[in-house]
């Protein structure tokens, strides 16, 4: 195909190929010409122009396809208007001549239309140029089209169109001529034909005077009979034709002189006439009344009503909205009067009646609806209001007029009721749409809008009342704050009127509808309604029978209320559950004789009210059943079920009822079937499997013997068919713009649609999607579309025997019937089925044996050769279905046979499309086609049918199944992309365009082509670029089709082909063709094109923007956009068409496709998107609201200033969007905080103005978003002080969103400053009205919100300018405080608990704030002491601000501690887990009532966590000592504290402890805190978990609640588990680090308590044994000798640290005593054990470490440690052991210990060891006088025996000191030397000679007694003592005194080793 890019024909490259290569290769050329041609240089066309015509002309010879003929005439325009000119005559002349030709043979014919076509782009193009030939081509054209067949019609028409287009003024000469040919062909058999003359005379007018002046009227007439069987592209072009042309009419201004003999411009009034008189009186229009007219007896045919509606609304926006607003009084006048009594003749029928109200309020919809702002909306509700009062009038003095002319009058009552059906739908839908804007509308009493619809209420009609009611409906949904008032005024007058049959009945319709608003209402109702609702219900039921007169409407109105009750949800039906049991139980009879006995004894009359009742009453339980699943547990349904087997019985009996009574009761008794088919079809069918049988039977009979005769196909069939199946049925079955009017056609004439009076249960029920009011069909339908449903469901439960026989007599009633009776016994019969298989393969059933699949097989193969296409189509889906729930793949083999074989014998359209389609379904829900062998056998048949040139039908459905064979086959298909590329080409370059239906199928056969070859489209092979080169190609061609429905699949194939191969698609060109139908008339082609521009700015926003704008700037004819696209750009013009569209999915995909190009270029782009969201949001703002703003004097300024800035900027006339609706608005806001939301993720410099500015002065094309903050601001402002409750809520969200990111910004030219503090006074006016009493809590909550984020930023420093927002916030707080019996009875109790909770969290985050201010500032404080004094200043200045914001809410702290604390109980009872339901509070918490408690939730959800951390900072400002001295005992008007909680003053305790109530509010605190952070919901915010980590670190900064935490153990250890597991899962730092401090402050807590512990006796006794343990195992392990006697320092350690545990208190403090003592006693034994275990121990165990452990123990515990006779025994042992060592150090050591323990002060202690061990000691020291000393070591072990001795005299008892005396002197002496031996002695001996007489100097005065008589008994002791004492006197005293003055060099060591 490369070889086709160039300017001239490659011939050789051409003749190569094959024929239908050729043609590809030609199309392909011809596309690349037309792109190449305006780019060339005009010297270069020159030099090639010959050659290129002639190539071009030839081809005209080669019997070029319909694209391929456009192409060529197209480029050949091109080339003669950019080359010379001077050859075209030549061309034009050649083109004549083919025309000309005789040769009609269809060959030739395709050269004819080339030629046809070529003349006609020639003139449009060169226009004048050729001025003088265009007569003689002209009259040539108009010649050859009197022989031409459809085909040449349809071109001639259209190239006539080019021709006029491109001569102007010029053609005025043919003009006639031209007029006369199109008038013919304006009626022409075929539509296409049709559609080409239309637009060949909408250009035709521009020039044409005579079409809009003389001949208007013929021309008008003439459209009329266009419309006559007339199909929806007719019907559109003709009436835009009508329209244009009547609008032309009534504007223009004639001014030539030539026709202005002729000229006569018509009033509005004559042109509204003239469209008038085809309403009324159809095609034979006001020329001629024909005689079936005047006798009443023909009807307008549908199609020209419905064209004539179209052209009223093509006519008024033609003229436009300001027009409209200006004539809207004679417009509306004259709209209403096609259904007023002036024209009976068009409301004669009902079903008249309601086609012609349809039509009306279709015209009303797309006009006031669609062209007009709001404020011309508000201005036309008025005027509508006013056409209602006139009506009311009228119909007052009827009623109360009793002359004899009231039977006439009582006509014009009957009339009127059409009119003011249509007008209260209108209003209703205007105040819908306004939303919450009309509340102004609403206020004004001049206009008494809500008056005017309640005064309709009673209008005897019942389809009046009925819409009177919808209207209420409507502005309830769209104004909630009116539900409640109106609900109260409707169930007042509906108790005062209960004896009026029109206000029982009306009241009740209202009281209903309103109840069917509530669900749309986010702020619902006041719980108590629902009581006081089914109180009234009860009461109507109850007198039903005390009047005969209105029983019938009591009992209607009655259940009624009930059923629309039940809409209100399980939260409200719980509570009148049982109340509604015992009437539903009561309203059938218990048992079948007392149905017997009711059946003898009633008459016509009773029976219809017990009908009407019963079917109330099964109304209200499908109601029930469908609203309140959740209450459907067993037991309710047990008793649901008594009363259905007499309501089955009852239905049997219907027919001989009906006999008896005859046919007033024939209504009734279709609406009993009807409402007890709905209910059991909801139901479970096992509650009802009793009754399958006579069920099923009754379902048998309805659908084979049908009351009506109507074709219902239409509305039972579509939901059966697959959705894509639905397309081969054209534009009827697909959504389009006009498919409210268009139904009708579909239904045929024998139908009218719904329409509310058909059953006024669907008041209250929601509207089906596209509907603006519910549009229920007759019974008589409804009750076989009930019918078909629920058989179903029952025949996909009854056993399979069964199932033959019911299909058997399926099958012979369709046998037995005839014409076309039988296609509708047929119809209801596949339907019915089609469902039941429906329901089978959803629960996987089977169908059955091999007789039930053949009797399926014959009813479904019967519909596939019905002459209905849509059967043939439910037919085809119904064999999908049956195999899909047979499941055996035989089975479908065969269904694949019988299809195949009747394909190949079959010649009729009927078979040929049906097994066509049925090839294509039927693998459909088997996981796609696995067979090869089938798929050959598919494709080779569907290729033949696709060919078959002879029906365009054949060929469509082929197509069709060919696209799902496509998708079934997924890669198998590969095989045969190429040949069904080639097929699908080829077809679109030879199938005439005016076979629109195959070209869609081509388009979709396309689509999977491309779906199926995905991403391969990427690869860069021959074969894959052939294929992307076809498949390019074929979208060209579909993007050339002049039907939309196929460009709509180009442009699907373009975006599929974008996706998968993003480089090989022209975005440029798709762009282009993109903005070129953004506007279409077509629905589905616009969804198309906004599609694709979804898919492609989520890839290349930038660039589609810049192309859409390139488009423009090329000023293409074909592109004439409603907004200035150069200015707005792309994204403009899709808010503009986002405001004007209708269609919500639309509106959504505009939305998102809006969304992501702000999401790609907002940044780069920031002042024009900033610019379109400000004229959007300044387009309509409402300055009354500014104005009214209430602001304080020195606001004025400020608030002037805005205003003039805002009504300045709405003064321009040139604004780009006017009158924006309230939603795109809304949507305007949301893109604000995108933006900022879009510049926070790309540059900190957007919200720094030094940085920005820098940075522009720099590069001016630089943009930052802080230099628009006041644009933000003033956005914010108008959206947050609208009308519209929605974009309050917006605005509010934007305010909040720039606080919150500018709040830190600093003014650089005021240091100390933020940006935001200039703008106080914008922020406090936007805040103030949100505050008034008449607005809705939602908006108060969210303001709420701004005024703590405002207050808490810190913006506004000085308090006297805080003050006035923070008083916004005291005045809520005050309402708080009122409690709930203030609260306004307007909303449901949760929207209370809503705004609560906002003015709670709001105060809780100012709080927050100045708390943590305060604390910053005395941290900074504390710092800036340590650095210096400088700063003091600027620190008071700072300080001063934080502590006045504390002070600020200091004043209420007091009441808002309490009341925080108070929300933070309702929220630990609303986190309770379902189980504990029984144990909440019966009346609820103190801010929510039980029975909202639901709705309440999500508030309580959305604010805890920031009143958790203010209640445990404020608990921590109080430390836990403040205890409110009222707390628990004052009983107060509201409970509002934790303690008082749910409690009435009986069961209230009188006093609580300080302790307690801290105890509470600390586990209250800490259990919200535990259970959020141990199952924090996945959608938890980060700030909930930082807010309670935060408020657990306030918490343990106390004392008082660390030492709870720190005493309970587990809660702690609980407490760490939480943490860490929050630490493992969430990985933002703050978290962690918040989550670390509370962490140190539990370790803290922990180690306090131990500290507090140690010092407690429980403590201590669970500590000891460890410590123990710890020790001895020390002492025992480290106890090893050393060499030099020295003890190891880790034993030196162990025994000091013993005797520190030993001496603790806590051994003698009275509650651990004994258990001290007797662990002691174990650790004794264990050091006694370690002594014995030493034997086998390699290394020497020391004696010594373990005597001073035993002495440890000896000395420091209490006596009954040691004492015990066992233990002491053993101690003695030990030291017996060691007094026998041989080791002198360890001799001494025990000496050293011994003494000690001898001095013990108890005797009980040491006396044992003296008596055992003394006279050892003794009899030891004697040996000494004959081994004396050798060593020091010696000398010690003596010196230190002899103390032990002195020290034991000196403790002995008087009688035994003697005799110690006698044995310790002879010893000393012993030691003493005289002068001779002391010279030679050793130092050893001198030593203890000195030691000796030391001693004896001391012990002698001491007992004196006892030293004298010893002396006196030995002579030689006393000279020996004498010698001594003299021999050493002196030298002893120097001794002494050296002493005396250094005592001890082993004073060191005795701190280390003193232990005891």
């Amino acid at each position: 195909m490369e070889l086709a890019h160039s300017l001239l024909l490659n011939e050789e490259a051409y003749n190569q190929l094959g024929e239908f290569q050729k043609a590809e290769f030609i199309f392909e050329w011809l596309q690349f010409l037309q792109k190449l041609l305006p780019v060339t240089s005009r010297a270069d066309i020159r030099e090639n122009q010959k050659k290129l015509v002639e190539q071009l002309t030839s081809l005209l010879n080669n019997s070029p396809g319909p694209p391929t003929r456009r192409l060529v005439a197209k480029n050949l325009a091109v080339l003669y208007s950019t080359g010379d000119t001077f050859s075209v005559y030549q061309t034009i002349d050649k083109c004549n001549e083919l025309i000309r030709s005789k040769d009609d043979s269809p060959s030739y014919l395709p050269t004819k239309l080339a030629a046809v076509v070529c003349l006609g782009y020639l003139y449009k193009n060169l226009g004048r140029i050729l001025g003088n030939s265009f007569t003689d081509t002209v009259g040539n054209v108009l010649k050859a089209m009197k022989n031409a067949e459809s085909q040449g019609r349809y071109e001639i028409m259209l190239s006539l169109q080019n021709i006029l287009n491109g001569l102007g003024a010029t053609a005025i000469p043919c003009h006639r001529d031209i007029y006369k040919a199109a008038r013919s062909c304006l009626t022409d058999r075929s539509m296409a034909v049709r559609c080409a003359a239309a637009k060949c005379l909408l250009e035709l007018q521009n020039e044409a005077v005579f079409m809009w002046s003389t001949d208007l009227d013929s021309v008008v007439t003439l459209c009329f009979k266009s419309f006559e069987g007339s199909n929806y592209d007719v019907r559109l072009a003709v009436s835009k034709l009508l329209g244009t042309v009547l609008a032309r009419a009534v504007t223009t201004k004639q001014t030539t002189a030539s026709t202005r003999q002729n000229f006569h411009r018509i009033s509005l009034e004559e042109a509204m006439e003239l469209l008038g008189t085809g309403f009324l009186r159809g095609s034979c229009g006001f020329l001629r009344a024909s005689g079936d007219m005047l006798k009443g007896t023909s009807s307008v045919s549908r199609d020209v009503r419905v064209g004539v509606t179209q052209a009223y609304v093509v006519f008024v926006s033609t003229l436009g909205g300001q027009w409209l607003e200006r004539n809207f009084s004679a417009f509306l006048s004259h709209i209403l009067d096609l259904v007023s009594q002036s024209h009976p003749k068009a409301i004669q029928t009902q079903m008249d009646a309601i086609c012609c109200r349809h039509c009306v309020s279709f015209i009303l919809r797309a006009t006031v609806g669609g062209l007009l702002g709001e404020k011309a909306q508000i201005a036309a509700a008025k005027e509508i209001c006013q056409a209602i009062w006139k009506l009311k009038k009228v119909v007052d003095a009827a009623m109360s007029d009793s002359n004899l002319e009231t039977r006439i009058t009582t006509t014009d009552v009957t009339a009127s009721q059409h009119v003011l059906v249509c007008t209260l739908q209108e209003l209703g839908s205007l105040i819908h749409g306004l939303g919450t804007t009309a509340a102004p509308l609403l206020q004004d009493s001049s206009a008494g809008i809500l008056e005017a619809v309640i005064s309709v209420i009673l209008h005897p009609s019942i389809s009046v009342r009925l819409t009177a009611a919808w209207c209420l409906r409507c502005i309830a949904v769209a104004l909630p704050s009116y539900v409640s008032l109106l609900l109260d005024h409707c169930i007042e007058r509906l108790s005062v009127l209960k004896s009026s049959p029109e206000a029982v009945t009306g009241y009740s319709f209202a009281v209903a509808a309103l109840l069917g608003a509530v669900k749309h209402c986010p702020l619902g109702i006041p719980h108590g309604k629902g009581k006081v609702i089914m109180t009234v219900a009860e009461d109507l039921l109850c007198s039903a029978s005390r009047n005969s007169r209105i029983s019938l409407q009591r009992t209607q109105a009655g259940w009624l209320l009930i059923a629309a009750l039940m809409t209100l949800g399980p939260a409200v039906v719980q509570h009148h559950l049982p109340r509604m049991l015992l009437l539903w139980k009561c309203i059938f009879p218990s048992s079948p004789k007392d149905l017997e006995t009711e059946k003898t004894r009633g008459d016509s009359f009773t029976w219809q009210v017990t009908l009407e009742g019963r079917a109330g009453a099964l109304c209200a339980i499908k109601s029930f059943v469908s609203h309140c699943a959740g209450l459907l547990t067993d037991e309710v349904v047990q008793r649901l079920l008594p009363p259905l087997p007499s309501a089955v019985d009852l239905l049997t009996q219907l027919s001989s009822i009906y006999k008896l009574y005859g046919n007033s009761l024939k209504t009734s008794s279709t609406v009993y079937r009807h409402k007890l088919y709905e209910l059991l079809a909801v139901l479970p069918p096992k509650t009802y499997e009793g009754s399958f049988s006579a069920v099923l039977k009754e379902l048998v009979a309805d659908l084979t013997v049908p009351d009506s005769q109507i074709d219902a196909s239409t509305f039972l069939l579509p939901p059966l068919c697959h959705a894509n199946d639905l397309l081969l049925l054209g534009p009827l079955l697909q959504e389009t713009d006009h498919r409210f009017i268009e139904e009708q056609l579909l239904l045929g004439n024998s139908i009218a649609g719904g329409s509310l009076e058909y059953d006024p249960y669907s008041v209250y029920e929601k509207v089906a999607k596209g509907d603006s009011v519910p549009k229920p069909l007759p019974p008589v339908l409804s009750v076989i579309s009930a019918a078909t449903r629920l058989f179903g469901v029952i025949f996909s439960h009854v056993a399979e025997s069964r199932r033959l026989q019911v299909l058997e007599q399926l099958l012979d009633s369709i046998k037995q019937t005839k014409g076309s009776r039988q296609q509708i016994v047929q119809l209801n019969v596949v339907s019915a089925f089609s469902t039941s298989l429906k329901h089978l393969a959803s629960c996987k059933g089977s169908l059955g044996p091999e007789e039930v699949r053949r009797s399926a097989l014959t009813l479904v193969m019967g519909a596939l050769k019905s002459n209905n296409p849509l059967l043939r189509c439910a037919a085809a889906e119904c064999l999908a279905r049956l195999a899909q729930v047979v499941s055996d793949s035989a089975f479908t083999a065969g269904l694949a046979q019988v299809s195949f074989d009747k394909l190949k014998s079959a010649r009729d359209v009927v078979s040929r499309t049906g097994h066509s389609l049925a090839l294509g379904c039927l693998y459909r829900y088997l996981g796609g086609i696995g067979s090869t062998q089938h798929l050959n056998a598919c494709v080779g048949i569907l290729y033949t049918l696709s060919q078959d040139s002879t029906s365009p039908d054949v060929q469509a459905w082929a197509l069709h199944s060919l696209s799902l064979i496509v998708d079934l086959a997924g890669p198998l298909f590969h095989v045969h992309v190429e040949p069904t590329l080639s097929l699908v080409l080829m077809l679109l370059l030879t199938v005439p365009p005016a076979y629109a239906e195959v070209h869609q199928s081509l388009g979709r056969c396309l689509n999977a082509l491309i779906t199926t070859l995905g991403p391969e489209l990427q690869g860069s092979s021959t074969t894959v670029s052939a294929l992307r080169t076809s498949c390019l190609l074929g979208c060209a061609v579909m993007q050339d089709n002049p039907d939309c429905l196929v460009q709509a699949q180009a442009i699907s194939c373009l975006q599929q082909l974008h996706m998968f191969a993003p480089r090989h698609v022209n975005l440029s060109s798709l762009v282009s063709c993109l903005c070129v139908n953004l506007c279409s008339s077509y629905l589905l082609l616009r969804r198309a094109v906004v599609a694709c521009l979804h898919q492609l700015v989520q890839r290349e926003a930038a660039e589609v923007s810049e192309y859409a704008v390139a488009l423009v700037k090329e000023s293409r004819e074909d592109f004439t956009p409603d907004v200035n696209v150069r200015e707005i750009g792309l994204e403009g013009a899709l808010l503009g068409l986002l405001d004007k569209e209708l269609d919500q999915r639309l509106c959504q995909d505009i939305k998102d496709t809006l969304s992501h190009m702000l999401t790609s270029m907002a940044v780069e782009k920031l002042s024009f998107w900033l610019k379109l969201c400000k004229d959007v949001l300044a387009a309509s703002a409402d300055f009354n609201t500014v104005a009214s703003v209430d602001t304080t004097q020195e606001e004025e300024t400020a608030k002037a200033d805005d205003v003039s800035v805002l009504t300045s900027a709405s003064v321009e006339r040139s604004h780009p969007f006017s009158n924006p609706r309230w939603s795109t608005r809304v949507f305007a806001a949301e893109c604000v905080c995108k933006i900022i939301s879009q510049c926070e993720n790309a540059d900190s410099a957007h919200f720094d103005i030094t940085l920005a500015q820098e940075r522009k002065q720099r590069d001016s094309r630089d943009d930052f978003l802080v230099l628009h903050l006041s644009d933000l601001i003033r956005m914010a402002f108008m959206a947050a002080t609208d009308h519209s409750d929605q974009l309050r809520l917006s605005g509010l969200q934007t305010l909040l969103i720039v606080v919150r990111k500018f709040a830190a910004v600093p003014e650089p030219e005021f240091p100390g400053h933020v940006i935001l503090e200039q703008y106080q006074a914008n922020v406090g006016a936007a805040l103030r009205p949100a505050f008034a009493p008449e607005t809705p809590p939602d908006v108060t909550a969210k303001a709420c919100q701004v005024c703590s984020a405002w207050i808490a930023s810190g913006v506004v420093s000085d308090l006297n300018d805080l003050r006035r927002v923070h008083q916004l916030l005291v005045s809520s707080l005050v309402k708080v405080q009122a409690g709930k019996e203030a609260q306004s009875q307007q909303y449901n109790e949760s929207t209370s608990t809503m705004e609560i909770l906002a003015v709670l969290k709001a105060w809780a985050e100012v709080y927050i704030v100045a708390v943590e201010k305060q604390k910053n500032l005395s941290d900074a404080h504390n710092h800036l002491l340590k650095i210096a004094n400088s700063t003091e200043e600027s620190y008071r200045d700072t300080a001063s601000s934080a502590s006045g914001l504390l002070d600020l809410v200091q004043a209420d702290l007091g009441t808002l501690s309490k009341l925080w604390l108070a929300a933070l109980q309702d929220f630990a009872l609303l986190t309770l887990p379902s189980e504990y339901a029984s144990q909440l509070p019966a009346e609820g918490g103190t801010f929510y009532t039980a029975e909202t408690i639901e709705n309440a939730r999500p508030h309580y959800y959305n604010s805890w966590a920031l009143i958790l951390y203010a209640t445990a900072l404020w608990l921590t400002s109080t430390g836990f000592i403040i205890v409110d001295p009222d707390e628990g005992v004052t009983n107060l008007s509201r409970p509002v504290t934790p303690t008082t909680m749910c409690q009435d003053s009986s069961s209230r305790p009188l006093v609580k402890s300080p302790e307690d109530v801290n105890t509470d509010r600390f586990h209250l605190i800490l259990g919200i805190t535990v259970e959020s952070l141990c199952s924090p919901r996945s959608d938890a915010a980060m700030e909930n978990i930082i807010a309670c980590l935060r408020a657990l670190q306030a918490l343990f900064e106390v004392p008082w609640p660390r030492s709870k935490i720190g005493g309970d153990q587990e809660l702690g250890v609980e407490l760490l588990n939480v943490l860490h597991r929050l630490i493992l899962t969430r990985e933002s730092p703050d978290i962690q680090l918040a989550a670390l401090e509370v962490v140190r402050l539990i370790l803290f807590a922990a180690q306090e308590h131990v500290k507090e512990k140690r010092r407690s006796a429980e403590g201590s006794i669970s500590v000891l044994p460890t410590i123990l343990y710890l020790i001895i195992g020390v002492l025992k392990e480290t106890a090893v000798k050393l060499r030099d006697g020295q003890l190891p320092l880790t034993v030196a350690a162990s025994l000091q640290a013993l005797k520190g545990v030993l001496s603790s208190p806590m051994a003698r403090a009275e509650k651990s005593r004994a258990a001290w003592t007797d662990l002691l006693r174990s650790a004794l034994v264990t050091v006694l054990d370690c002594w014995d275990q030493a034997d086998g121990l390699l290394q020497e165990l020391d004696e010594t470490s373990l005597l001073t452990a035993i002495t440890v123990f000896i000395m420091s515990t209490s006596p009954e440690v040691t004492t015990i006779e066992c233990l002491q025994k053993r101690c003695i042992e030990k030291f017996k052991l060691t007094l026998d060592s041989k080791d002198p150090f360890v001799q001494h050591k025990c000496y050293q210990l011994l003494h000690s323990i001898f001095q013990h002060p108890n005797k009980t202690v040491s006396y044992p060891y003296i008596h055992s061990l003394a006279s050892s000691i003794v009899g030891k020291l004697q040996e000494t006088e004959k081994a004396k000393p050798e060593n020091a070591a010696e000398l010690q072990v003596i010196q230190e025996g002899i103390k032990v001795v002195i020290a034991l005299t000196a403790t002995a008892e008087e009688e035994h000191r003697a005799h110690l005396v006698a044995c310790l002197l002879p010893i000393l002496i012993s030691f003493l030397l005289d002068e001779n031996a002391l010279v030679s002695a050793t130092n050893s001996a001198k030593y203890l000679h000195e030691f000796a007489l030391q001693n004896l100097m001391q012990i002698g005065p001491q007992y004196s007694s006892a030293f004298k008589k010893l002396i006196a008994s030995s002579p030689a002791m006393k000279a020996r003592l004498e010698s001594a004492v003299k021999g050493n006197q002196e030298s002893i005293k120097v001794k002494t005194a050296k002493h005396a003055k250094n005592p001890g060099k082993s004073s060191s060591i005795q701190l280390k080793t003193n232990f005891l």
